[in-house]
């Protein structure tokens, strides 16, 4: 390997043996071996390091208010009564009376299938049932005078009532090809078409009856004495604004799941819910009294593997607090201990600070 050593103008004046050459070679490289970095930027051996200065956080002051403990549980919204509209025979559709959306009464005519064969074939059997009742009434006349015997007026007899069985299983039938509906509610959306063959196995719409909407939710079978029937429970419900109503409970099932050992309930909502069927709900069910507890915000709450913790502001700076939480209701939650009334708890700022590190705090709740 070669270096090329470019000697300063006043020595490269004299003229050198060639150890000396040699040594003032070796000299140069070694003081550039050893040379700092910042010197040999240039930075004049200082780093170019800034002060972050303290963090910004908001704080709330701890403050104890009344908490009711419970339990939450996810339920849905069930309409109180609820069917698919099918067809009891197979036809072609000749009316279809689906209002979407609309409210319709009980008994309303919703679709009517073709029956035209089955008309027909009623007036056929009226035709031979008007001639068997003829017959019936000249042998009953005969009967008197005993001009027939017994045997030939009974088998008269039993003709026209053969052609009455008759005409009233016809008349069942035409019956059937008209749909109705069964109690008063709220249709859904159409699946067919006038003019559409259908079979009892093809859905025409759906009607549910929204004057009464439950919700259906489970627990486990622990918690049991808490939703006995007329008990009281809180279902929550999202959207813009979030909603909130008081429901009562109606109904256990009978049996609790063997597989989850959760016991299915039944609440029943205030009349004027604002919901539909099928919608997501967050029921609570009150455990006991309400007690005196801390409420902070959730986003100021650490998941920790062993108990959740809290960052407290003392003499301006930060300081880990173990905590243990309880209820929690939206973006909030209870605090059971672990905070003492006056504690500056940090809410936002959290994930900037550091245990010991002086902090500012910009606003306070």
């Amino acid at each position: 390997m070669h270096f090329l050593v470019r000697l300063p103008a006043p020595i490269r004046a004299l003229r050198l043996s060639p150890t000396a050459c040699l040594l003032v070679a070796s000299g140069a490289l070694l003081a550039a071996c050893h040379a700092k970095p910042d010197e040999a930027k240039g930075g004049g051996g200082k780093g170019d390091k800034k002060n972050s200065g303290p963090a910004l956080v908001d704080v709330l002051v701890a403050r104890p208010s009344s908490v009711s403990d419970s339990v939450e549980a996810n339920g849905t919204v069930v309409a109180n009564d609820f069917v698919e509209l099918h067809p009891e025979v197979s036809g072609r559709i000749i009316s279809l009376n689906v209002q979407e959306g609309r409210r319709v009464s009980k008994g309303t005519i919703i679709a009517r299938i073709n029956d035209a064969d089955l008309r027909a074939q009623l007036q056929k059997t009226n035709a031979v049932l008007r001639v068997a009742q003829l017959s019936v009434n000249r042998l009953e006349k005969l009967l008197k005078v005993q001009g027939v015997n017994q045997a030939d007026y009974d088998l008269a007899v039993s003709q026209v009532q053969s052609g009455q069985a008759d005409a009233a299983y016809t008349q069942a039938l035409i019956a059937k090809t008209v749909v109705r509906a069964p109690f008063t509610g709220v249709l859904g959306l159409r699946q067919v078409s006038p003019g559409a063959y259908v079979t009892p196995a093809t859905i025409i719409a759906t009607l549910q009856a929204d004057n009464k909407l439950k919700v259906d939710f489970t627990l486990p079978e622990a918690y049991n004495a808490l939703v006995q029937p007329g008990a009281k429970v809180t279902v929550n419900f999202g959207g813009n604004p979030p909603r909130r109503y008081s429901a009562t409970v109606q109904a256990l099932e009978s049996q609790i799941n063997q597989t989850t050992r959760n016991l299915t309930v039944r609440a029943l909502l205030p009349a004027g819910a604002q919901v539909s069927p099928g919608a997501f709900a967050r029921v609570q069910v009150p455990t006991g009294a309400a007690r005196q507890r801390v409420v902070v915000p959730t986003n100021a709450i650490m998941p920790g593997d062993k108990s959740d913790q809290v960052v407290l502001v003392k003499h301006g700076k930060a300081q880990m607090q173990n905590v243990k939480t309880g209820d929690r209701q939206n973006d909030k939650i209870a605090i059971v201990s672990g905070l003492a009334t006056g504690d500056s708890v940090v809410t936002n700022g959290v994930l900037f600070t550091q245990p010991g590190k002086p902090v500012k705090v910009r606003g306070v709740k």
